[in-house]
């Protein structure tokens, strides 16, 4: 026997459906703003001077003793979301003064930023649009201000998502005082031969767009004598760190490849050596792991990828 919803009924469901969409939409990260707030470590905005602009940035303090490395974190496409603040804490937590810029700053409504624009297109539009001489020059901002730091000690690394990803290793071949870039799921610039510090790589399986560069990078930067350690995960699609934590993710591949690629973040971080400074007495470089049976490095890549 077949179940009928009465007319009037599925009319008035029909009409509420869109409402529905724009509120799931709205709160389709209330898990992660709900994990910030009951964050006990601190947390400020704080205006960067970039030539005639200001570039908000959220600054999150580990609560340790000593002094701590500065990792500048760069957004997803998608602006300073409360995933991107929550995940900005998340490395706070394990030790580490996290700078996350709004790269959006007075690129929103009324020059405002990413919380300025309410629809997700609108902040895919306006990062897409950004300049990328600004953005570098904004990063800057963010880096000098953490060097500065008095709870900090001078080691500096970045680490961008999708689009951020990209952007931490464009930030690679323009800043020569970084320890180490942590690219997830971006893609990589076509001139590498300026690149300091030692690049890692985390990609998806799942995610041809991107992982489908990911030999030519890997070919450009051996060929400049660059240190370049990509790992794909198998299974996990673009955008696994947020969606590896969302409670509504249906692909279990992407909860593992979340954890997996944090403890491998996390522990080249803890490894992570000072940048080479001008007389080369340090070496800036992190030790190339052995391959994890979990792991999918690039040369085993997916060919389907």
């Amino acid at each position: 026997m077949k179940f009928q919803v009465p007319r009037t009924l599925a009319f008035s469901a029909l009409l509420a459906l869109p409402f529905a969409v724009v509120a799931t939409t709205a709160h389709a990260q209330d898990w992660a703003k709900a994990r910030l707030e009951a964050s006990p470590r601190h947390r400020e905005y704080v205006p960067l001077k970039v030539d005639n602009r200001t570039v908000q940035a959220l600054v999150v303090y580990p609560e340790i003793k000593s002094k701590a490395s500065v990792v500048i974190m760069i957004h997803e496409i998608f602006g300073l979301s409360d995933w991107a603040k929550e995940m900005a804490d998340e490395l706070a937590a394990e030790g580490y003064i996290v700078i996350a810029p709004d790269m959006l700053s007075g690129h929103g409504t009324n020059g405002g930023g990413s919380d300025s624009l309410a629809g997700q297109d609108e902040r895919v539009k306006a990062v897409s649009a950004l300049d990328p001489a600004e953005v570098l020059a904004d990063l800057d901002a963010a880096a000098d201000y953490g060097k500065k730091l008095p709870a900090a000690n001078g080691q500096i690394a970045v680490a961008g998502f999708c689009w951020g990803g990209s952007k931490s290793f464009a930030f690679a071949t323009h800043r020569k005082d970084l320890s180490a870039a942590f690219v997830f799921y971006g893609t990589g610039p076509t001139d590498v031969s300026n690149i300091t510090a030692p690049v890692y790589g985390f990609y998806a399986g799942e995610d041809a767009r991107v992982g489908a560069t990911v030999p030519a990078t890997k070919d450009a930067m051996k060929a400049a004598g660059k240190t370049y350690d990509p790992v794909t995960y198998d299974g996990a699609g673009h955008g696994f760190m947020r969606a590896g934590e969302d409670p509504g993710n249906t692909n279990p591949a992407n909860k593992t490849a979340r954890e997996q690629a944090l403890a491998r973040l996390l522990k080249l971080l803890k490894d992570m050596k000072p940048a080479k400074s001008a007389s080369g007495s340090a070496t800036g470089q992190l030790p190339v792991p052995a391959p994890n049976p979990k792991m999918c490095h690039e040369e085993n890549l997916n060919p389907a990828v």
